[in-house]
């Protein structure tokens, strides 16, 4: 049995809340950590989750899904593994985009920067927080990598199970966190009729923030 959807006939009206500029944060980071904290406290499943965007060097571009760790006065913190396919193009080209979207809030975040590697201290102390079996995990996944089939992971983990004891894990070097340092941050907040708020901060040569609002 064939299944058709009337994709052009999925639409969903958006009429929770409004975003002013009059209402707005000065400075785009203290604005998202106000919508963090109210997308934190609501019934949101992995509100941490947002899309990453890169480039290669040729400008092909590749997203996914990785998860926020850490917010910053200048920034936004993820980990991963520096040999993985977006760590490679992030090598050839340090830019990058991240989008958040909270559809139970009815908002969406536009962040688009440069991305360095954090220090090695905190990419140890972030390493060392985290569940023994993802340490484990960290050594065993040749990350984006072509391989025969999954028992070669799940060799690499009885390996590195025996190897490790499961206690002193370290980081392998390969691994460790990015921050994406905005030069633009879009609050998207969605309106009746698709005529949207959508209130942008453009960081100019000063080093300061300027405020627009962009038609929807």
């Amino acid at each position: 049995m064939q299944i058709t959807t009337d994709l052009a006939g999925i639409r969903k009206e958006y009429r929770l809340q409004s975003l002013l500029e009059k209402n707005v944060e000065a400075d785009p980071i203290m604005q998202f950590e106000k919508w963090w904290e109210e997308a934190r406290t609501s019934d949101i499943d992995e509100v941490n989750a947002m899309t990453l965007a890169t480039c290669t060097g040729d400008g092909k571009p590749s997203a996914r899904i990785v998860l926020l760790k850490e917010i910053k006065k200048n920034g936004f913190v993820f980990f991963t593994n520096y040999d993985s396919k977006k760590g490679k193009q992030l090598h050839d080209n340090p830019f990058a985009s991240l989008v958040f979207f909270w559809k139970e809030l009815e908002r969406q975040v536009r962040i688009e920067g440069t991305i360095e590697k954090v220090s090695a201290e905190e990419s140890d102390a972030y390493f060392l927080s985290r569940p023994i079996q993802s340490r484990i995990g960290a050594w065993s996944s040749p990350q984006s990598e072509v391989i025969k089939n999954r028992e070669i992971l799940e060799h690499n983990v009885a390996y590195y199970n025996e190897k490790f004891q499961l206690q002193n894990i370290p980081r392998p070097e390969n691994w460790g966190g990015y921050i994406v340092k905005p030069a633009l941050v879009e609050f998207w907040q969605g309106r009746p009729g698709r005529l949207h708020d959508r209130i942008q901060y453009i960081r100019n040569e000063k080093n300061s923030w300027i405020i627009e609002r962009l038609a929807p």
